[in-house]
């Protein structure tokens, strides 16, 4: 497949990158510091951009099947600017297919309640969390779009891909001692593996081990 990503410099953007090229996908590495792309496949075009700009994104996503979006913003008009550029500028590339890298915080720990909103939630990462959610809010209305959203496990580290984990929905994914964890690398295979086959369409998912 011919599949952009968005932010593929950074922890989890560099991890799909890699797993992406991996399994023979042509990729357009979307950034905007370009030199921060350390790896050099001839399956790979290094574009610089920026993700709120929906014009220039229209053009640099052009031939594309699908966009997967890694980026962050530490509040929610940050996170909402870039999240609408993204979707208008798939909109003006005639691209329906859009995966968006969320955050864990508003996936449910009960009915009705949400990691996000617990006391013991770190204070320092709310504002990324809040940012994240209203994006999801705000994606999930966008009916023209095939949209997915993944949120991680609670805790994701760089690690080893292993190619084994658990899926889940909108509920946090935790094993028997109550932990939710991942790799940066098995999450990239969950969120390549989506690509591929299609199973989250106007949906979110998680994955833990």
């Amino acid at each position: 497949m011919k599949l952009t990503i968005v932010g593929a410099s950074g922890f989890i953007g560099g991890a799909l990158l890699a797993e992406a090229l991996e399994r023979g996908h042509e990729v357009t590495a979307i950034v905007r510091n370009p030199e921060k792309i350390t790896i050099t496949s001839p399956k790979l075009t290094v574009k610089q951009g920026d993700v709120a700009d929906a014009d220039k994104l229209a053009e640099l996503v052009t031939g594309t099947e699908a966009i997967i979006s890694s980026f962050n913003a530490h509040d929610t008009p940050t996170y909402l600017k870039l999240i609408q550029g993204l979707a208008n500028g798939a909109r003006k590339a005639g691209i329906k297919r859009v995966l968006v890298v969320s955050g864990a915080g508003s996936l449910e720990i009960a009915p009705g309640k949400q990691l996000l909103d617990t006391p013991e939630f770190p204070a320092e990462w709310k504002g990324g969390a809040t940012a994240a959610r209203e994006g999801f809010y705000w994606l999930r209305e966008q009916n023209d779009l095939d949209w997915t959203v993944m949120s991680p496990a609670a805790y994701i580290f760089p690690g080893e891909r292993t190619g084994k984990f658990r899926l889940g929905k909108d509920t946090l994914v935790t094993d028997a001692e109550g932990n939710s964890k991942i790799s940066n690398k098995d999450y990239a295979v969950a969120l390549i593996d989506e690509v591929e086959k299609n199973q989250h369409v106007k949906a979110r998912f998680t994955a833990a081990y």
